[in-house]
């Protein structure tokens, strides 16, 4: 698995899950739990996407594409 985007939280995370999946590139979400242990602490960047290998390229360049607001569903 390789780490593909960190997000803010972990609604971000799954939505990134949600848009690669979308594209059938098979994701996860990771570390989304470990907010609740948090405390007092600010709960950011612990939530994390990671993707097979095989699927790297083509996950990059979709984030790539929602980060900078490029990213459009084809229907």
């Amino acid at each position: 698995m390789i780490k593909v985007f960190t997000a803010q939280n972990s609604i971000e995370a799954n939505i990134v899950k949600g848009m690669l999946e979308a594209n059938d590139i098979p994701a996860y979400v990771n570390g989304e739990y470990l907010q609740g242990a948090i405390g007092e602490l600010a709960a950011i960047d612990f939530a994390f996407v990671s993707v097979d290998e095989v699927n790297k390229d083509k996950a990059l360049r979709l984030i790539n594409e929602y980060e900078t607001g490029n990213y459009s569903i084809s229907v």
